[in-house]
């Protein structure tokens, strides 16, 4: 593993403090999933419910929290579609710490609006035809460099890393063991790393999978491949999972724990957004669906044995989710 990749005592601490900042979020028992699709039990972390509507506070808090004072006065900048701006802007403002965010102008507007009402500054980016996450960062390290703000990466950073893992402690800490299959969504692969790391030191036998919209499978390819590759993109309901290639260091800790990837589509999507709805009672947004979506659709071999889900976003307009599901139907 690479010396670079958070470890146990790492994890560990980044845990220890982001539990100041977050919100112990519910594990979800599905028994009656869980008999649909035969599994000996289905649990579903519901990172909907954290502060600002997703885990991404974990990894910004902790990121936060690892600033040296100097950096804390300056300011930090980032770029986001939404969930890491919403996270980072409420850790800002308990923190003392100003907080800019570069938003892509397509970046949904309720997740812009409750950035701006944590109190960050949102520039928006234009990106036209290019992909929107890599305008978005480049505009994001201009402001850095003219305006003398400590640049934050969204996902690629080992810090975020160990802070997002402890969504993965505190599941296991709820669930009292640690779990046979973990299917988690990925992005960029914050979240994902963090968790790998985290599981596969509790269980060195566990599935661990990467979950991603069909088009954005840049984590899913590089595993197979061993090395980080770019994907093409495309049409997705998932807007927060858009990023053409994974992280450095959440590749690193994925490929270090033994990740594989598989894809989900709209139509999968939309079933687990209703399933949540219905069955758990969970707002999802789509980004945040996707692993249950991968389980409801078959796609792992989970007969007898324990599964843990992470259903990461609820950041999601009413008229949205509605419009979503209406189309399920038709």
């Amino acid at each position: 593993m690479s010396s670079d990749l958070p470890g146990p005592d790492e994890l560990a601490a980044a845990y220890a403090e982001t539990r100041k900042a977050s919100r112990v979020t519910p594990l979800l028992d599905a028994p009656g999933l869980a008999a649909q699709i035969g599994a000996a039990g289905l649990w579903v972390k519901a990172e909907n419910l954290q502060r600002a509507g997703s885990f991404k506070l974990r990894g910004a808090w902790w990121r936060l929290a690892c600033l040296s004072e100097a950096e804390k006065a300056r300011g930090v900048v980032a770029y986001s579609s939404g969930n890491f701006a919403q996270g980072l802007a409420a850790a800002g403002r308990e923190m003392g710490v100003p907080v800019t965010i570069v938003m892509p102008v397509d970046a949904p507007e309720m997740k812009r609006r409750a950035t701006e009402g944590f109190g960050a500054r949102v520039v928006l980016s234009e990106h036209g035809e290019r992909p929107r996450e890599e305008v978005a960062s480049a505009l994001a390290q201009k402001i850095a460099a003219d305006q003398g703000l400590v640049l934050l990466h969204p996902f690629d950073d080992p810090r975020i890393v160990a802070g997002q893992a402890g969504a993965a402690l505190e599941a296991m800490e709820q669930l009292g063991c640690a779990p046979d299959i973990v299917l988690c969504p990925v992005g960029g692969g914050g979240l994902m790393g963090g968790v790998a790391l985290a599981v596969r030191a509790a269980n060195p036998a566990a599935e661990i999978w990467a979950v991603e919209p069909a088009g954005y499978d840049g984590m899913g390819r590089s595993l197979a491949e061993g090395a980080r590759l770019k994907v093409d993109g495309g049409a997705t309901l998932c807007d927060a999972l858009q990023a053409t290639m994974p992280g450095a260091a959440p590749f690193a800790a994925a490929q270090a724990a033994g990740v594989k990837g598989l894809t989900v589509n709209d139509a999968e999507v939309r079933q687990a957004l209703r399933v949540a709805f219905e069955t758990l009672k969970l707002v999802l947004e789509p980004s945040g669906a996707v692993a249950l979506a991968a389980v409801l659709a078959g796609k792992v071999q989970v007969t007898g044995r324990t599964v843990l889900v992470f259903a990461t976003g609820g950041n999601i307009p009413f008229d949205r989710f509605a419009e979503i599901l209406q189309a399920e139907q038709a």
